[in-house]
């Protein structure tokens, strides 16, 4: 038997040994940028005229890797393979196929320092949040093998005479796997080691952001000698191939992070019984949040404004939980927008690969745009800069950490999830009120409040509707097992990502009942 589940530590870059082991990975990262990788299906490797490139967003004409573009043939293929492979995996003893998460795990471990470099080159990420991503990655390989040896045990039912009941936790079938590229590693390999330790077969179709990534995940899971098959690995477009794989006759579930849009789309195209399906479609989908603080009078402003500060910049606020509504009351809304101000025009901005650098670029061109847009209708529609508000000029995808004061509760920065370093600072009449603006979004993933009152606390803990709820904390950070994640509305389908209810969302509850004399 395993031992109790541990969180993975986190390193401490401090240390000279840890400091120069990064180094080197980054060194060993780079020399290995550029390679071409094939699409991985029931074990062949399959190259495409087509390709796809992956760039580098804090020096974009840096290649990170060249993948194949796939048609709706080689998704057809795909989900065909992984049906044909669940025949016989579907029959491994959930034993073994934890052995085969908690290998990975070890392997993952001994290589966190090349598996956090690439994400620093691929999608941006600092050491610090590239080594919480990594870190996570490895809780998930942890977590879900424990979790299914624990499902796998006999499970409690209540007797009766003249019989022997069983309950059995099986698996689905062919999942569709398809991960974001904001915690490219850790979410992917959350969705996929859950669908397959449970007994399913996965297609993984990771993030165009971040493809490099995928495919480094996949060679790890053929490294602890998972079965062909098993995982089949594809890239290509969202519209076609995605589209494909999710409206198959043969797929039984669909794992999604990412934007609402898609999410819904994906529901939509799901919930449509096609010729030669026997089954209704599960769609596990984090669908993004549009996430609150509560400031309230009776509190630490200081701790409270760097709680918020680290919430909503952090990975450049490129996480679904991050702080992008700072809600505050009148009595002190000045005095915190100051000190908030403050502490953001105190982060540094480069290249994440710098130790220096607390936050990178946003992971694209078209990401950049569309953050300068909103910060352009921010004021407009009445808003303040009192920080940042520009992009750098320099080759890659940087933006400014920006706060805006004087927003609307109804206003878009208030309404639309951003995905950037934009922070919206309303003010509320009172901690009441506080409350009403915190709920008046369609989304509700990750929230907080700062308060000393333990009356507002408890208030606070039955009507703030989020799936994760912080009190006197940053808002972001949720650890495996600790936090299981997951939100309500249109953040998706509160599954509580590491949490004892995640794997059930693979299975199917079995009951045999035998006469005994």
């Amino acid at each position: 038997m395993p031992t109790k589940f541990k969180n993975e530590t986190f390193t401490d870059f401090t240390k000279p040994v840890n400091k120069k082991g990064m180094e080197k990975a980054l060194a060993k990262v780079r020399a290995e940028l550029g390679k071409e990788h094939p699409i991985v299906i029931g074990g062949e490797k399959i190259i495409m005229p087509e390709k796809l490139f992956s760039y580098n967003p804090s020096i974009p004409s840096e290649v990170i890797g060249i993948f194949q573009k796939a048609n709706i043939d080689l998704a057809e293929k795909a989900v065909e393979s992984a049906a044909s492979t669940f025949e016989s995996w579907k029959n491994i003893l959930a034993k073994k196929r934890a052995e085969y998460l908690f290998k990975a795990a070890s392997l993952m471990r001994k290589r966190k320092f090349e598996f956090s470099a690439l994400l620093t080159y691929e999608v941006g990420k600092s050491w610090a949040e590239a080594d919480a991503d990594t870190a996570e990655a490895i809780d998930f390989l942890e977590f879900y093998g424990r979790e299914m040896l624990r499902l796998a045990a006999p499970q409690p039912l209540t007797k009766t005479a003249g019989e022997k009941n069983e309950l059995r936790y099986i698996p689905l079938g062919v999942g569709v796997c398809v991960p974001p590229w904001n915690f490219a590693l850790a979410i992917m390999v959350g969705m996929t080691s859950a669908a397959v330790v449970a007994g399913n077969t996965v297609v993984l179709k990771p993030s165009s952001d971040s493809p490099a990534i995928g495919y480094k995940f996949f060679q790890l899971m053929e490294e602890a000698g998972l079965p062909k098959g098993v995982i089949n690995f594809i890239t290509g477009p969202g519209g076609a191939v995605g589209d494909t794989m999710v409206a198959h006759p043969k797929t039984r579930f669909i794992s999604f992070t990412g934007s609402k849009e898609v999410g819904i789309h994906i529901n939509e195209l799901a919930a449509k019984v096609v010729p030669g399906q026997i089954w209704l479609k599960r769609v596990i989908a984090e669908m993004g949040g549009k996430d609150s603080i509560i400031i309230d009078h009776e509190t630490d402003l200081d701790a409270a404004a760097q709680a918020t500060v680290a919430s909503a910049f952090g990975y450049q606020g490129q996480k679904c939980s991050a702080a992008s509504r700072a809600i505050v009351v009148a009595s002190v809304y000045d005095k915190f927008v100051g000190k908030v101000a403050e502490r953001t025009k105190k982060l540094t901005v480069g290249l994440p690969e710098d130790p220096a650098s607390y936050m990178g670029p946003v992971v694209n061109k078209g990401s950049m745009q569309k953050i300068m847009q909103y910060i352009a209708t921010a004021v407009k529609e009445g808003g303040k800069i009192v920080a940042g508000g520009k992009h750098y000029d320099m080759e890659g995808y940087f933006v400014e950490p920006t706060v805006i004061a004087d927003v609307e509760p109804m206003a878009t920065i208030s309404q639309e999830e951003i995905f950037g370093p934009v922070l919206a600072i309303i003010k509320a009449k009172d901690f009441d009120h506080a409350l009403e603006i915190a709920n008046n979004t369609e989304f509700g993933l990750t929230g907080g409040v700062w308060t000393k009152n333990k009356k507002k606390q408890e208030k606070a803990k039955n009507e703030f509707h989020a799936g994760n709820f912080y009190i006197n904390r940053k808002i972001t950070g949720a650890l495996v097992g600790v936090h299981p994640f997951g939100g309500f509305n249109l953040s998706g389908t509160d599954s509580k990502a590491g949490g004892r209810d995640y794997l059930l969302l693979f299975t199917q509850a079995k009951v045999i009942s035998q006469k005994i004399k």
